[in-house]
């Protein structure tokens, strides 16, 4: 059977995709794998043939409209959930014609698209074959479902179609206990780490006496992006006593060690990493979340730069595996006393252990191969 995976234009969304495509691969299917052209090597590095769907990275999007105009992102979360949706659609819309290629030469039986990858239905659609939605991170793409189906309304005309097509089957790695109530029915799917490797070094997996933090706030850091929030929570982190790892992208990284003498901040596996760690403080990206929550690690997440990630950080601390603080909690004060809340109230870890147990429990990857194939 062909199977075509449609990615997105940055790695999480490429690392989600990456279990269920390689155990599909693994049971004699032959599979591809679309993102945009900057994601080709890290597609490649899964182990996935990559196919180019646009030259355009995810900042063109995000940045301009289809008539070339400028625009900004709303602060405001609803309406950034819908601006979202709307920047995820021009990107749709933009690989349509690379996708539309790729079909009439090699056409797969299945298509398989991330939680925003909205040609996915698009394209299935268009063949008539079935479309599976694999949900990358645990949020609600609700609003920004909305948001695309305006983006798209030229493509959804096209197509003869009023808004894009129901999936025929949902794969869901949110584990039930934390799962929002309106969740539709899913196929169950145990959350697999993936992530850009490199050569290993025993402080990345060796215990330590000491207690460890990790401190990220994802992998697309840069003096222009991020930094400032990176460093100066790194510099708050750094007054508790634990052994502290930053990871970060190899130049803020440089720039981290040399602003914060005796800060471990390097480029780092974090499927390797963040089990040897205590607490893991981040942004709350999905990929990064998904690490620790399966890895049964305590985490103080800081969702306000992203509003698709707020509503899941507060139900992960509903549950007790962690503690969320948004817009003005972000105080210096507000995390130090989080941090130290978090490692000493054993409930907190006990809690992210029968999480990371829930997860475990869920059906393999290879499992779900043989849901996809009833469909076919």
């Amino acid at each position: 059977m062909r199977i075509l995976f449609i990615a997105g234009g940055s790695a999480p969304t490429v690392f989600a995709l990456a279990p269920l495509a390689t155990a599909a691969r693994n049971s004699g299917h032959e599979v591809f794998m679309a993102a945009t052209d900057d994601m080709m090597t890290t597609v490649a590095a899964a182990g996935l043939p990559p196919v180019s769907m646009t030259r355009r990275d995810i900042r063109f999007f995000i940045g301009f409209d289809r008539a070339g105009n400028s625009l900004e992102i709303p602060a405001e979360p609803v309406e950034q959930l819908l601006f979202t949706g709307r920047w995820f659609g021009r990107m749709a819309a933009d690989s349509l014609p690379a996708l539309h290629s790729l079909v009439a030469a090699w056409r797969p039986e299945l298509v398989v698209g991330g939680t925003m990858s909205y040609a996915a239905p698009l394209i299935a659609h268009r063949l008539g074959v079935p479309y599976v939605r694999h949900l990358w991170d645990i949020s609600d793409p609700g609003l920004m479902d909305r948001g695309a189906d305006e983006e798209l309304r030229p493509e959804l005309e096209a197509a003869g179609l009023d808004r894009l097509p129901e999936p025929d089957l949902t794969v869901d790695i949110c584990p039930p206990s934390i799962q929002r109530p309106d969740a539709p029915p899913a196929q169950l799917m145990r959350w697999a780490p993936a992530n850009r490797q490199r050569q290993l070094e025993p402080w990345m997996y060796t215990p330590s006496e000491r207690r460890r933090v990790c401190v990220t706030s994802g992998h697309r850091v840069a003096r222009d992006q991020n930094f400032a929030f990176l460093r100066d929570l790194a510099a708050t982190v750094t007054a508790l006593d634990m052994e502290m790892f930053v990871a970060a992208p190899e130049d803020a990284a440089a720039e981290l060690r040399a602003e914060l003498p005796g800060v471990r901040a390097d480029w780092m596996p974090l499927d390797v990493v963040i089990p040897q760690c205590d607490l893991l403080v981040s942004h709350a990206g999905g990929v990064t979340v998904m690490t620790a929550m399966s890895a049964g690690v305590p985490q103080l997440l800081l969702p306000s730069r992203d509003a698709k990630s707020i509503a899941p950080s507060r139900r992960m601390a509903e549950y007790g595996s962690a503690i969320t603080l948004v817009g003005e909690e972000e105080s210096p004060g507000a995390i130090d006393k989080a941090c130290t809340e978090l490692m000493t109230d054993p409930a907190y870890a006990a809690r992210a252990r029968d999480l990371a147990g829930e997860v475990a429990g869920l059906p393999k990857p290879h499992e779900v191969v043989t849901e996809l194939e009833r469909l076919v």
